[in-house]
C-alpha cells in the first residue's frame, strides 16, 4: 500500500487555488508552514501575513498561490479527505465479505491518525486536529451552496458516498444509507472534539476511541 501511495498525488478542486502549490517548493512551505500554524494558534487567528513571516516570504507571495484563508482551509481540510480516501480504498481492496469490509471501512474512518512519511511536507496528524476543530467553518459560511456548486466539497462528498454502498452491501433495504455513512464521517470528528473539550458528553477516550461505539451504531442499525 505505501509502495503504491508514493505514486499518487491527492488530486483537489482547482478552484481552490490560483497556483498548484505542489508545484513548487514555496507552494509546498506554505503548505508545511500553514498546518503547523493553524494547529498552534487557530484559524480565527491565523492570517497570511503571520505566515509569511513564518515562511520569511512577503504575504503577496501566499496571495500568488490561495485566494484568501478561507480557500487555503478549504484546500487542506480537501487533501485531508482524499488522502483518508487513498487509506479506505487500499485498506478494503478486496475484501470479499461485505460485513468485515463495512468493519474496516468505520475502523479506518475513525481511527487515529498517524504520521504518513509518504507526504513530507505535510503533518497528517496535525492536520487531523485541524479538520476536527476547524472543519466546519468551511462549509458554515454564506457561500456554501455556491462552493457545492462548484465542486469545493466533492472529494468529502466522494467519501460519504463510499460508505454508503458499503453499507448497502450489508442491507440493500436500508432506508437511510447517506444518513448513516455521513453520521458516522462527521460522527466521528465531533466525537473526537468532545473527547478534547467536554470529556463529560462522550465515552471515548484515550483508551477507547469511537470504532467500537460507531460500528455498534452502524450494524444494530442494520440489523433492525
Amino acid at each position: 500500500m505505501e509502495h503504491l501511495l508514493k505514486s499518487l498525488k491527492i488530486q483537489v478542486n482547482e478552484g481552490l487555488y490560483i497556483k498548484d502549490p505542489e508545484t513548487s517548493d514555496l507552494g509546498r512551505r506554505i503548505v508545511k508552514e500553514s498546518i503547523l500554524m493553524i494547529d498552534q494558534i487557530g484559524f480565527e487567528h491565523f492570517t497570511f501575513k503571520k505566515l509569511g513571516t513564518e515562511i520569511g516570504s512577503n504575504e503577496s507571495s501566499i496571495y500568488r498561490y490561495f485566494e484568501n484563508k478561507h480557500k487555503l482551509l478549504l484546500y487542506l481540510t480537501s487533501w485531508h479527505w482524499g488522502w483518508l480516501e487513498y487509506q479506505l480504498v487500499f485498506g478494503t481492496n478486496n475484501m470479499n465479505n461485505v460485513e468485515d469490509k463495512l468493519k474496516k471501512a468505520i475502523e479506518i474512518i475513525t481511527r487515529p491518525t498517524k504520521f504518513d512519511a509518504t507526504y513530507s511536507h505535510i503533518d497528517e496528524v496535525k492536520l487531523n486536529n485541524i479538520v476536527v476543530n476547524e472543519y466546519s467553518k468551511s462549509y458554515l459560511t454564506k457561500e456554501v451552496d455556491m462552493e457545492n456548486k462548484e465542486g469545493y466539497f466533492a472529494i468529502y462528498k466522494r467519501l460519504v458516498n463510499r460508505l454508503k454502498e458499503m453499507i448497502l452491501e450489508v442491507n440493500p433495504a436500508f432506508e437511510f444509507p447517506s444518513s448513516l455513512a455521513s453520521t458516522v464521517l462527521e460522527g466521528s470528528l465531533h466525537q473526537r472534539f468532545l473527547k478534547n473539550h467536554f470529556p463529560s458528553l462522550t465515552n471515548c477516550s484515550e483508551k477507547q476511541g469511537p470504532n467500537t461505539f460507531f460500528k455498534h451504531l452502524v450494524f444494530n442499525s442494520l440489523n433492525n
